[in-house]
Formats: C-alpha cells, sequence, structure tokens
C-alpha cells in the first residue's frame, strides 16, 4: 500500500486540490482576476500531471498487449479526457467555435507538434528512422476524409438544415472509426507495427527478468484501468473548477479567441509529447507515428460525433467549419505528411518541415488568427 500511495501521489495531489477547490471557490472569483486566474493555471499544472498517471497505466496496458493495440489505448485515453473537458467548458463558454478550435489546435499539436519535435530530436540522434508507411498512408487519408466532411463541407450547409447534416455527420465518423478499428486490430493491424531488429547489446543482470525496452509492471491490468477511470473523473471534476476560474481571469484582458482551445489540446497531448519523445529518442518511429497520427484522427472522428450528438440534444449548433486560415494550414500540413510519411523513413529535415508549421500556427494563434 505504501508503495501504491507514492506512485499515485499525483492523483493524492489532484484529489486534494479539488476538494480545495471546492471550498475555496466563490472566495477565489470574489477576490479578483489576478486571483481566479492564478488558481486557473494550478489547476491545469494538476490536470497535467494527473493525465500523465493517466497515461502512464494507458502505456502499462499497452505493453501487456502490444501494438496496434497498445498505441490504441494511449490515444484513446488522451481523447477521452479531452472529449471530457470540453464537455464541460461548453456549459460554460459562450463561444460556438470552441470544439472547432480545439479539434483544429488538437491536429496542429499531435502531426506538427508532436510528431516534427519527434522526428527533427530522432532523426539528429539516429539519422533515418523506420516505420511502416502504410500507417502513414492509412491516417493521413482517413484524417484528410474525416476533418473534410466534419469541418469543410459544414461551411456550405443551409443553416436551416444543420441537424441533417449533423446527424449524417455522426454516422459517417461512426463508420469510418468501425472500419479503423477493424483493419487496426484485424487482418491490416500489420499496417501500424514494424518489425525492429533485436538488440545485441545484453541487458544488465538486474534487468533481465524483463524484455529489452520494456515498461514496468506495475499491478495487473485490471488495476490499471480503475486507475484510469480515476484519472478521468478527477480530471473532469478538476476541469469544472478551472472553467470558472479562467473564465473570470480571461474577461476583458484581450486573449487570443482560440486561447481556451490551445489550452484544451495541450492538456490532453501532454502525455502523448513525452511518450513519442521517449520512442523517438529510442530509434522506434513506428510507436511515434501511431501516436501523432493516431491522436489526431482520434481527435476529430471521435469527438465530432459526441459533440455533435450535444448539439442535436440541446438544439444549439456549433460553428464547425473551419476559417480560411486554418483551412490552409490542414491543407498544408496534410500535404506535408502525406509526402514526409510515404517512404518508410523520417529524417531530421522532414521534423523540421512540420516543427515550423507547428511554430506558424502558435504565431498565427497569438495574433488572433
Amino acid at each position: 500500500m505504501p508503495s501504491l500511495v507514492r506512485r499515485e501521489k499525483f492523483l493524492l495531489i489532484a484529489l486534494l486540490v479539488a476538494g480545495l477547490a471546492a471550498f475555496t471557490e466563490h472566495a477565489i472569483l470574489d477576490a479578483g482576476k489576478l486571483a481566479a486566474l492564478g488558481a486557473a493555471i494550478l489547476l491545469i499544472l494538476v490536470i497535467v500531471l494527473t493525465s500523465t498517471r493517466v497515461a502512464h497505466h494507458a502505456e502499462v496496458l499497452a505493453h501487456k498487449v502490444g501494438d496496434p493495440y497498445g498505441t490504441m489505448i494511449l490515444t484513446l485515453s488522451a481523447v477521452a479526457v479531452e472529449v471530457l473537458i470540453l464537455a464541460i467548458l461548453m456549459n460554460s463558454s459562450s463561444s460556438p467555435t470552441l470544439v472547432r478550435d480545439t479539434i483544429y489546435a488538437a491536429v496542429m499539436l499531435d502531426i506538427n507538434g508532436i510528431l516534427g519535435l519527434a522526428a527533427l530530436l530522432g532523426g539528429l540522434r539516429h539519422g533515418e528512422q523506420p516505420y511502416n508507411d502504410n500507417s502513414g498512408k492509412t491516417y493521413g487519408v482517413m484524417i484528410l476524409t474525416a476533418m473534410g466532411i466534419s469541418m469543410v463541407v459544414p461551411e456550405f450547409v443551409p443553416k436551416d438544415r444543420w441537424h441533417y447534416y449533423s446527424a449524417f455527420t455522426i454516422a459517417a465518423m461512426i463508420a469510418l472509426y468501425g472500419l479503423f478499428l477493424r483493419m487496426q486490430v484485424g487482418p491490416h493491424s500489420y499496417f501500424f507495427s514494424y518489425s525492429y531488429p533485436r538488440q545485441k547489446v545484453r541487458a544488465p543482470a538486474e534487468a533481465q527478468t524483463a524484455p529489452a525496452g520494456s515498461t514496468p509492471q506495475e499491478g495487473s491490468a485490471t488495476a490499471s484501468i480503475a486507475i484510469i477511470l480515476a484519472g478521468v473523473v478527477l480530471i473532469g471534476l478538476l476541469a469544472e473548477f478551472m472553467s470558472g476560474f479562467i473564465n473570470t481571469g480571461l474577461e476583458g484582458s484581450g486573449a487570443p479567441p482560440a486561447l481556451m482551445a490551445v489550452i484544451v489540446a495541450a492538456i490532453s497531448a501532454a502525455p502523448e509529447i513525452l511518450t513519442a519523445l521517449r520512442a523517438a529518442l529510442r530509434n522506434r518511429m513506428q510507436s511515434v507515428v501511431n501516436i501523432a497520427m493516431g491522436a489526431s484522427l482520434s481527435t476529430v472522428i471521435l469527438t465530432v460525433p459526441v459533440m455533435e450528438a450535444i448539439a442535436l440534444y440541446t438544439g444549439q449548433p456549433f460553428i464547425m467549419a473551419m476559417t480560411p486560415v486554418q483551412t490552409v494550414m490542414v491543407t498544408i500540413t496534410l500535404i506535408a505528411a502525406a509526402i514526409n510519411l510515404n517512404d518508410g523513413e523520417t529524417n531530421a529535415i522532414e521534423g523540421m518541415t512540420h516543427f515550423v508549421l507547428f511554430a506558424t500556427f502558435l504565431m498565427l494563434t497569438v495574433i488572433g488568427l
């Protein structure tokens, strides 16, 4: 028990912070914008720490089942956190573009941020890094299709018929993801895996009980699942308080309109960034491709139907059509990804192209585009 408490100290801290926020919420809001903003920043940090524990136990499960199931568990846990935070924020936010901007920010962060930085650092250390090019092609065409259907075509749908197209979008996303899952875990699972050569260097004597590159086994799969669920619930509680604090703290501050969307995307992607960078530095680029591209696809294809269902239930439509600037950035990103992920090897130059696109995204966000 003591060892479990030490390992899960971040979850205990999150629980204490949630309780403290519940007792001090009104006092903090009454104290003014600066106090509310400080509390919001603290909660964001605690949410990120909690999400790292969720991601860690997703990695434990991933190690037990192996790829492609492993990275699927990791990306699904991140998307679950994102959808939960979005659903909570929609109750306190008046922005009709929050869902659209969050999905856009997540795609920029996953493909250009995570994949770009991982390929850049991994390329500088290892040179050309191999992966299965079938995975990059499959992810790319599905992301293009899903974003086109859900975030480009809505621009041309008449406002009085949005609910018809919204229902169609839900069905289309479910159909796409259903087929994708069948491919990923069925006869085409080899699309998303890569056979790395065995390590020739013997592991230290104390580590020979586990395969090289494996992650520590911490308890049973049931325990990991329970901790993941508890972590997601805690994140939901913390996000509820964070939304109130950050709305008060940023009121009248002139902050970029898409700042909240970037925060949500960054929170959900934080554990994936660490996992992808570790994989790239270990010369395991297949895991990076699965995480970065898989997270982008899961964000679009799972977030859209959940949010569209909420819109249909409430009768309040969201603005899902991307702005011209967002459309151009997504187009450039997917074209660059299609070219870079076409030959089964990444290098530092390819990583740098995506990382520059990520920097461009951040610059456009700062200036309000």
